[in-house]
């Protein structure tokens, strides 16, 4: 955080209180300053249907809790991304400004930012693309209770190729998450709410879940990013053709 203008003297206008920022707090905001000075930013919107996905959830949480996992939206949304991210190979890449290049990766490691007492952690999943529902809700749950419990390796927070950050627990209707630098994309998860949509005729009561990427526009176009989302929420309004 340098380069900065110097703060005016608040407490000449009342009492202030002065605290250090913490490591991760200090990681975090630099590596946030980083993504927003070098990332020209731009973020897509879209609504996923998912009233099918939560009796498909229902249906099959108790399956997935066999094998230590918690079936959830965000473990069904990293299944879906890691195959969207082999489908459009640039959200899967990072930019070699420097060399004029594209670096485009054969793997999929997906990091999911995680809402810690310590603050924004961002373990990754590895190798998603390879890996079962059941399998990443296990993950998800491991990574995410260790993270709470100070208990992640530095190198499990390494190496992310695309972020999923899921605020759905919390609320909100939408926002515009910053892009992990170097990474060329991320995905913001609001809460799902009911809505009425015109179907066959009639309006009905459906769930929808709002989303929104963000992405490197050096690397992605905008009518790629719509491609990308559309095709993410076409895959979640489809639930009973996923494998668990």
């Amino acid at each position: 955080m340098t380069g900065e203008p110097e703060l005016p003297d608040f407490s000449r206008w009342g009492d202030v209180e002065t605290v250090e920022l913490d490591g991760v707090r200090r990681i975090t905001a630099a590596n946030m300053s980083t993504a927003w000075r070098t990332v020209p930013h731009v973020t897509q919107f879209d609504q996923a249907d998912i009233t099918g996905l939560q009796e498909f959830i229902n249906k099959n949480a108790e399956k997935v809790a066999q094998n230590s996992g918690k079936l959830t939206v965000t473990a069904i949304l990293v299944k879906v991304c890691a195959e969207a991210l082999k489908k459009f190979g640039r959200f899967n890449a990072s930019i070699d400004s420097a060399n004029q290049r594209l670096i485009l990766k054969k793997y999929v490691h997906i990091g999911i930012a995680a809402d810690t007492p310590r603050g924004l952690l961002v373990p990754v999943v590895r190798n998603a693309d390879q890996k079962s529902i059941s399998r990443l809700a296990a993950e998800i749950t491991d990574l995410a209770d260790r993270a709470r419990n100070k208990k992640l390796k530095p190198d499990e927070m390494e190496g992310g190729t695309f972020t999923l950050s899921n605020q759905g627990g919390i609320g909100g209707v939408g926002f515009t998450p910053i892009v992990f630098w170097p990474q060329a994309a991320i995905l913001g998860v609001s809460r799902a709410s009911v809505m009425p949509r015109y179907i066959d005729g009639e309006f009905k009561p459906r769930s929808l879940l709002p989303l929104s990427l963000s992405f490197d526009h050096r690397i992605i176009d905008g009518a790629d990013a719509a491609r990308f989302l559309r095709w993410v929420c076409e895959s979640l309004e489809h639930p009973f053709t996923m494998v668990l």
